[in-house]
């Protein structure tokens, strides 16, 4: 790859690849999300949901989102590469608020069972915090297109924005 006059190895292409880029910004604002929510609603500044699971909003469904908002721009809503992003998409989204939460649930009672049930494994517990309620999914989801498609349109790739600053 040859980009302001030097020649990269193809590992930095991944740099280029403004779909991928925009969907991980995306997760990214999701998960610094977390934080303000956690903030307003439970009146707790608790940095450790920043690589917390769980939690509102998801930054997985950003994350699914936004790339299959990306690949519909990029190459056509009527692209079969978009319609196999949808497809995932929605089977990230239908798993954390389904089957994700659904184990965290059976976590949460399992905790209230007596730790004597289990000796081997001294103060242990299930963590409890693994899917989404959907309104999470929902919030999520919107954040992801609401990211990426502003920048895929006005920015591009992140060495595109390099290349017009520098």
């Amino acid at each position: 790859m040859n980009f302001l006059g030097h020649s990269f190895p193809m590992i930095f292409q991944i740099f280029d690849n403004a779909v991928l880029s925009w969907g991980l910004i995306a997760c990214g604002v999701a998960q610094l999300l977390k934080l303000v929510f956690e903030f307003i609603l439970h009146k707790k500044w608790r940095p450790a949901v920043l690589i917390e699971t769980g939690g509102m909003p998801s930054s997985h469904s950003a994350l699914v989102t936004a790339t299959a908002a990306g690949i519909g721009w990029d190459l056509g809503f009527d692209h079969p590469d978009f319609a196999i992003a949808v497809t995932v998409a929605f089977v990230v989204m239908y798993d954390a608020s389904g089957i994700r939460r659904a184990a965290g649930l059976t976590a949460e009672r399992i905790n209230l069972l007596p730790a004597d049930l289990w000796p081997d494994q001294p103060g242990k517990s299930l963590k409890e915090t693994l899917g989404h309620t959907r309104l999470e999914v929902f919030v999520g989801s919107l954040i992801g297109p609401a990211v990426a498609l502003p920048g895929l349109v006005f920015i591009g790739s992140p060495l595109h924005l390099i290349k017009l600053l520098g």
